[in-house]
């Protein structure tokens, strides 16, 4: 079928018969629908799937006024399964089977392609306390608002008190430590393979005072402590599934027979091996967000499941208003740094994003773990 479709001029009837089951048209007059400019786009998007889709998009092949909407739709009828895209597609998946594509030694890949090419962006496109993962939008209106919600959120189902040892696997910025440390009076041990997120976090806490915060450039495989409360938000995708045991047994060892882990991840309706890949080539190496399955086997044996809260739905406005920060502030970046198709991969990876939760086909799972054999901790879960 593939072979018939790119080898002929098949490959625009295709498309368009499958963006119209969609309701996704062609030439632009509706919310969602597409405007085709280069007609090879039909044949791209054939042979290289989401890298086709995305590529194509950078260099402006087509363009799309609600390119959330548009993805919401295509991911509606399935299309992951109606694009597979050409062998060299299909070996990325042979690819992770066979590496540790998370490995200690390529770990640091995505926050070298990622989280470190520039804090300036990050200070444009987060929230006040540089927050990158989803936020809780319950009774919230803005987006500091809906970070300071959900870091609350999590410190309440953590139960922490004043005094306590918390460690943060993969703290980012810091965001959450110092959070915990102002507002509980927590000792904070944040570990980020981000040597700029580090960087900035640690002048943060040293501007505001917060002797209790202690962030480091360290993998989370070497971490070894004795924790009151071990947290973990938004890491997990970068974890991979050859790494998922390892990271509950490093979760395990470091928290006290008495203690609570909190693990905050974007999830997947199915068990992953690797990432979209577009995704993993432009915006995340390596990423693969885990299923229920995945981390239910490995935790298995080692904690009990006490709780888990998916607010998915939360990071579509989470991801909307990252996108509406960063286009508003984008004038005030370095037009040669973050150039014309620099902003054209943005706009596609936090729309597109955002299109993929509103479709539903990504969660966002809070899960809280405590070992087995002990008495169920006095929390608000939710």
């Amino acid at each position: 079928m593939l072979g018939w479709i790119t080898e002929t001029n098949h490959a625009e009837r295709f498309v368009r018969e499958l963006f119209d089951s969609a309701g996704v048209g062609v030439e632009g007059k509706q919310p969602g629908d597409i405007l085709v400019k280069n007609p090879e786009f039909y044949g791209r998007l054939v042979r290289d799937a989401s890298i086709g889709l995305g590529e194509s998009y950078m260099e402006e092949w087509w363009e799309c006024d609600r390119l959330d909407l548009f993805i919401e739709k295509l991911l509606r009828i399935d299309i992951k399964k109606k694009i597979t895209g050409s062998l060299k597609m299909k070996l990325l998946t042979l690819q992770a089977l066979i590496t540790n594509m998370q490995s200690l030694a390529r770990a640091k890949q995505v926050a070298e392609a990622h989280y470190d090419i520039g804090n300036d962006l990050y200070e444009v496109m987060l929230c006040k306390r540089m927050v990158y993962t989803c936020g809780y939008w319950k009774n919230q209106t803005t987006l500091d608002g809906a970070q300071e919600a959900k870091l609350e959120l999590i410190c309440k189902k953590a139960g922490l008190e004043k005094g306590m040892q918390v460690l943060d696997m993969g703290c980012g910025f810091g965001g959450f430590a110092m959070y915990a440390a102002e507002k509980y009076g927590c000792d904070v041990v944040g570990v980020t393979i981000s040597k700029e997120q580090q960087r900035w976090g640690a002048a943060r806490a040293k501007q505001l005072g917060l002797t209790g915060v202690d962030l480091r450039v360290q993998d989370y495989r070497t971490v070894h402590g004795h924790f009151d409360r071990v947290i973990s938000i938004g890491m997990l995708e970068h974890v991979g599934w050859k790494n998922h045991r390892k990271f509950m047994e490093v979760a395990h060892r470091n928290l006290k027979k008495e203690g609570i882990a909190v693990l905050h991840t974007i999830g997947s309706n199915d068990s992953q091996k690797h990432g979209i890949p577009f995704f993993e080539k432009y915006i995340f190496p390596n990423a693969a967000s885990p299923s229920i399955a995945q981390l239910g086997k490995a935790m298995e044996d080692l904690f009990v499941l006490e709780d888990v809260h998916n607010i998915g739905p939360d990071y579509r406005p989470t991801l909307l208003a990252w996108w509406d920060n960063f286009e508003k502030g984008y004038k005030n970046l370095d037009q040669k740094k973050y150039d014309r198709k620099f902003w054209l991969m943005w706009r596609f990876y936090l729309l597109a994003a955002a299109g993929a939760v509103a479709a539903r086909e990504s969660q966002l799972y809070h899960l809280v773990l405590t070992h087995v054999g002990r008495d169920q901790p006095n929390c608000r879960f939710s």
